[in-house]
């Protein structure tokens, strides 16, 4: 594998370049590039739904129940359409999923927290999930925020990616063969 990855270090170096370039993508237009992720995520329901009617139909041929797998693909299909006819409305709505996830998520632990302050004095429990809290009310109240937020993380982690793997790259390149 070293071999490999010394003998083709442009290659890491390349996916190390895309990954930066898209990190620059992320923060100038954040909006576009969440945009872009829910179309995938559109794209990605639409092929499911079609083989989870494949799967419904084979399974019709098998044994006859197939009923789950029909739903399961008409719910795929549902959201696709969705997404593609309202890619907006799509982002948003994956927002507000994380914003009651995060409320939902930060009553667990901060009764968590108590619980412990009564056993062994564990406040930092309860500091979490106040902080998950503030978070979900915070993308409930600027939804449009959380879009750019989740955008703009994107591009730190595809930025210090990129950064690494240039970074290994050009140390791979040195133990290449001339």
């Amino acid at each position: 594998m070293a071999a490999i990855l010394i003998g083709n270090w442009w290659a890491l170096a390349l996916r190390g370049v895309a990954a930066v370039l898209f990190a620059i993508i992320a923060f100038a237009a954040p909006w576009a590039t969440a945009t872009v992720l829910i179309l995938f995520f559109g794209a990605y329901t639409l092929i499911d739904g079609i083989f989870a009617f494949i799967a419904a139909q084979r399974a019709a041929h098998q044994h006859g129940r197939s009923w789950p797998l029909v739903i399961e693909g008409l719910l795929d299909i549902l959201v696709a359409v969705i997404v593609f006819a309202f890619p907006g409305v799509a982002l948003v709505a994956l927002i507000y999923v994380i914003a009651f996830w995060a409320i939902f998520s930060g009553v667990a632990l901060v009764y968590a927290g108590i619980v412990l302050l009564r056993m062994n004095g564990h406040l930092l429990v309860s500091l979490g999930g106040v902080l998950s809290i503030v978070l979900g009310i915070a993308l409930l109240m600027q939804p449009g925020a959380g879009v750019v937020a989740l955008s703009w993380w994107l591009g730190v982690y595809a930025l210090l990616f990129g950064i690494v793997l240039i970074s290994a790259a050009f140390r791979l390149r040195h133990h290449a063969p001339l």
